[in-house]
């Protein structure tokens, strides 16, 4: 069956613990982090055209790279030289996920395009070798395929499904504003470096952390949240403390950057905690704009297809 338009989505992600190590030869850090994927989505509409195009619509504000450096031009120009397929297919990106907001926004828009452009060109490389590629434009973009929620090692990019119960509310705070990936692992090297911390080759998992999520455990998972980052993003951008201070003094179960940050994740017990709490930011002012999520939210999927 030839198609001639794919619809795809792709939810962002909040990593409830990421704990960084050494650095490898290729100069990636070592990473042991738990990812769960939230139900804010990028979705992707691929249509037959002759060549490859890229337009977007966001709800979030925010930049959006229009060249060589988007995450979805890059995907589709992968898949064609991977596969030999010479179609085009003009692509079009709604965002929902904060931009460089430590949410994995990008990597959901390849792992979108990924999915759709295998469906329309009729490839049918699989799952697996579809995450296989994916791995290889971000750590984050197979697990965005994978969805619900996982642990990561090496690069974040080997993944094993983590099992849970119960359901996940978050409140996403979010400051405004950007930081760079690069930079904030770059402070984090400078601050360990420091303080002449040596880190291991392979980071430690949060034994306690995949406990609360089998057990469905909420107070339990506050308490584990971790983030070897979070320090960093604090140096580059010092009001991101005072979120995560605020979040918690206002009863958050935890809080924590996401990811490289600037977005705060904070866990809470239902929706009412959740509004309560982001009225509480924004009387003090410290958050430009607040989301009410659920956790582990399924992978990439096919929405339509004609």
């Amino acid at each position: 069956m030839s198609l001639s338009r794919v619809v795809v989505r792709a939810p962002g992600k909040i990593n409830l613990s990421l704990a960084v190590g050494a650095v490898d030869e290729r100069g990636y850090h070592a990473l042991s982090t738990v990812f769960q994927a939230v139900d804010l989505y990028e979705t992707v509409t691929a249509e037959r055209a002759e060549q490859i195009s890229f337009t977007v619509d966001s709800e979030v504000p925010g930049e959006i790279p229009h060249d060589g450096t988007n995450l979805v031009l890059q995907a589709a120009e992968l898949l064609r030289r991977e596969s030999g397929c010479t179609a085009g297919a003009a692509l079009h990106v709604h965002k929902q996920v904060p931009i460089a907001g430590g949410m994995g926004g990008g990597s959901a828009d390849a792992a979108a395009t990924l999915v759709a452009l295998d469906r329309l060109w009729g490839l049918e490389l699989g799952a697996e070798r579809l995450r296989e590629l994916g791995a290889q434009l971000g750590a984050d973009v197979p697990f965005a395929m994978l969805g619900h929620t996982a642990l990561g090692r090496g690069t974040g990019a080997d993944l094993t499904t983590v099992l849970t119960h119960g359901e996940w509310t978050w409140l996403l705070a979010i400051p405004g504003g950007g930081l760079s990936t690069p930079e904030v692992y770059r402070r984090f090297d400078e601050i360990a470096a420091a303080v002449g911390k040596a880190l291991p080759a392979e980071p430690a998992v949060d034994e306690r952390q995949l406990e609360a999520l089998a057990r469905g455990d909420a107070q339990l998972l506050g308490d584990t949240l971790h983030n070897d980052l979070q320090a960093a993003a604090f140096a580059l951008d010092p009001g991101l403390e005072a979120v995560v201070e605020e979040a918690e003094r206002q009863g958050a179960l935890g809080a924590i950057v996401s990811g490289s940050g600037p977005t705060i994740a904070a866990l809470v017990e239902d929706d009412a905690h959740a509004r309560m709490l982001a009225g509480a930011l924004a009387a003090r002012e410290v958050v430009q704009n607040c989301l009410v999520v659920r956790g582990s939210a399924p992978g990439a999927g096919v929405l339509e297809e004609e």
